[in-house]
């Protein structure tokens, strides 16, 4: 059965591959890092205690927080359009734990000049929030639909 995007539109299948779906592809879970000098630490936990959240805005569920905002090209946000004239405003961020991804990087129709990209999901209710945008040298950010993302208090 294919799946709906929050758009109402379907995924396709194709004559080549009528069994074809689209796959979700969760993030790697970062390992947690431990040093004998706990009080840096300890200030840094604090301080991201009592910052807010981005989350999803349908479910809640936390996908990043404000320390990862991301200038890229000189602006946190930008305006696109999709090559179907579909308007989209992102903000850019750089990990974005929350999100999954869904199918391989593509440099098609890229808003970002040398960055591959791919469709990000929530990891929880699987809206679609954006894209990530991956370069061959390894850097990568995060465009977030600023209308399905809001901030909450921790």
């Amino acid at each position: 059965m294919p799946t709906h995007l929050e758009t109402g539109r379907r995924f396709q299948t194709t004559k080549s591959d009528p069994y074809r779906r689209p796959q979700l592809f969760r993030p790697v879970p970062k390992p947690k890092k431990s040093s004998p000098g706990l009080s840096v630490d300890k200030r840094n936990q604090a301080m991201e205690a009592a910052m807010d959240a981005i989350v999803c805005r349908r479910c809640l569920h936390e996908i990043t927080s404000p320390a990862q905002i991301r200038e890229i090209n000189g602006a946190h946000t930008h305006t696109f359009a999709n090559p179907e004239g579909i308007i989209y405003e992102i903000g850019c961020y750089g990990d974005a734990w929350g999100c999954g991804y869904i199918g391989l990087p593509s440099t098609e129709f890229t808003w970002f000049s040398g960055y591959a990209w791919r469709i990000a999901v929530c990891i929880n209710c699987h809206v679609h929030l954006g894209w990530l945008f991956s370069a061959p040298d390894g850097r990568f950010f995060h465009g977030l639909i600023t209308s399905r993302i809001s901030t909450r208090e921790k």
